[in-house]
């Protein structure tokens, strides 16, 4: 008998996960045990349901695909991460790879894509979807493993959620809120941030969050 494969579907359009759902339970082997229209949702979700499969969407607000997939492989290792983007610039899937996921998938590839995408992951192969090049990506891997860790790499996982949060404008308080901490401490992880990537004032750091494709061209616009 065929094991079940259990998915966990991210996104934050309720009417991309209904049709996620339909499109997946297609599959006699496949089951999508929840949905979440958020990252900081969906990590502590995957690490008590420990799902086969998460699938997730890029650009969200709150934390983005690729810092939900580095979280959910450090909290629950067993788990397989896919993520389904409308964005496929090289260097974006390049930083998906090197943060754990398994499989990317474009938002326009045909649905088959997606279930082909999950199917390769469980066996332990990564699937990089059309026009996608598997070779290109080794050698972006390739070249990045010989150079020195960047300073992102340096940020702990609060501080990244906290740089996501600064970037679309979330104040204090608010990032607080979100995070279950206190303002105070989301201040102080700012301030730790921007002090390890050089950093300075709130212009910069949306520059920097745009240009690692942590949040989409537009955000950011609210006052901090």
């Amino acid at each position: 008998m065929t094991a079940t494969i259990s998915i966990i579907l991210v996104d934050d359009h309720e009417v991309v996960r209904e049709g996620l759902r339909r499109l997946l339970e297609r599959e006699r082997d496949f089951t999508v045990v929840a949905e979440v229209a958020s990252g900081l949702d969906a990590i502590p979700l995957a690490e008590r349901l420990k799902p086969r499969v998460l699938v997730t969407d890029m650009m969200m607000p709150g934390i983005g695909g690729i810092e939900t997939a580095r979280q959910v492989v450090k909290h629950s290792p067993d788990t397989r991460v896919v993520i389904l983007s409308m964005h496929t610039a090289e260097p974006l899937v390049l930083e998906a790879l090197q943060a754990g996921v398994w499989a990317y998938v474009p938002k326009d590839a045909p649905g088959k894509e997606l279930v082909t995408a999950i199917r390769e992951a469980c066996a332990g192969r990564r699937y990089l979807s059309p026009p996608l090049s598997a070779t290109m990506i080794e050698a972006y891997l390739h070249s990045a493993r010989e150079r020195p860790p960047e300073p992102y790499d340096t940020l702990t996982d609060r501080e990244r959620e906290v740089l996501q949060l600064s970037a679309q404008g979330a104040s204090s308080k608010e990032i607080a809120r979100r995070l279950r901490i206190s303002p105070r401490t989301a201040e102080t992880h700012r301030t730790n941030l921007m002090r390890k990537l050089g950093l300075k004032g709130r212009t910069e750091l949306i520059r920097f969050a745009l240009d690692r494709g942590l949040i989409p061209h537009g955000s950011g616009s609210q006052s901090a």
